[in-house]
């Protein structure tokens, strides 16, 4: 055979290889060693840029309670081990992170058992920004949604509806927490009648927040987790780039940590858009 129908050969061979690897790219996603999973619908469609939606773990991060979650010890480094090693330290809800159907309830799944198929899921934003400029207190009401669906039409299985309040612009500040003089916290959540509207009338996998809880800041009963996790359910809080990403259309890449019997725990979540 000529040299120029060998290169035409092996171009002929590259080409049906790249295209079949297009096809099936959705697919291959999600591939996981116990098998595959279907891919969403969004993903299967295509996306040209990643958003990281993750706050970095750090030693100033506050928590719910208001103590940092995290700290780290370096016990090798690379000038006298030639290589670096740290043990950490780490409060599972802390930073953005998971809150798995265990963290509130007595039996339900723990982190490592959230299905792999809910954590490569359509992403929904529900913007609630310039009411809770006004208000601190705001929260996702099931008007809210009913607005968000006639705009964008039905919450796709699977989703994972959150709430973009712009509260992560505070992190670093003491509004982030808001608490005030009898420290009580004032910071935007899910209503508990939004979570029960998701509950009834969509397979939504998630429901996530900027802020520090799936509850209002000033909630003492978590009846929004509390109706939530116990469901099956997973949470996200602490979701930071919810600017960058649009109301709908968006596939959400939760990497979810598999520490056994775990009820949650910091992330590494990027959205596909």
């Amino acid at each position: 055979m000529c040299d120029i129908c060998v290169i035409n050969s092996v171009k002929e061979r590259m080409l049906s290889r790249r295209d079949f690897f297009k096809a099936s790219a959705a697919v291959g996603a999600t591939a996981t060693i116990g098998g595959l999973v279907a891919a969403p619908a969004a993903m299967a469609s295509g996306h040209d840029s990643v958003v990281d939606m993750s706050h970095k773990l750090s030693e100033e991060f506050p928590t719910y309670f208001g103590k940092p979650g995290f700290s780290k010890k370096q016990v090798f480094n690379f000038r006298e081990n030639g290589f670096n090693l740290f043990e950490l330290s780490i409060n599972e809800h802390t930073a953005t992170h998971i809150d798995a159907p265990l963290h509130f309830s007595a039996d339900g799944a723990s982190v490592d058992e959230i299905p792999v198929g809910d954590l490569i899921i359509p992403l929904c934003v529900i913007h609630i920004h310039e009411k809770a400029a006004n208000d601190p207190d705001a929260q996702v009401t099931p008007d809210d949604l009913k607005a968000w669906i006639a705009k964008n039409g039905p919450i796709p299985d699977k989703a994972c509806v959150a709430m973009h309040s712009d509260w992560d612009a505070k992190i670093g500040t003491d509004a982030f927490r808001g608490a005030d003089a009898e420290g009580v916290m004032h910071f935007p959540g899910f209503h508990v009648e939004a979570a029960q509207m998701l509950l009834e009338e969509t397979t939504a996998a998630a429901m996530a927040v900027d802020t520090l809880s799936l509850d209002h800041g000033m909630s003492t009963d978590f009846a929004t987790h509390y109706a939530w996790l116990p469901a099956g359910r997973y949470g996200i809080e602490n979701l930071a780039g919810l600017t960058q990403v649009p109301e709908a259309g968006a596939t959400l890449v939760v990497g979810a940590p598999t520490h056994k019997g775990g009820s949650g725990g910091p992330a590494r979540i990027f959205a596909m858009v």
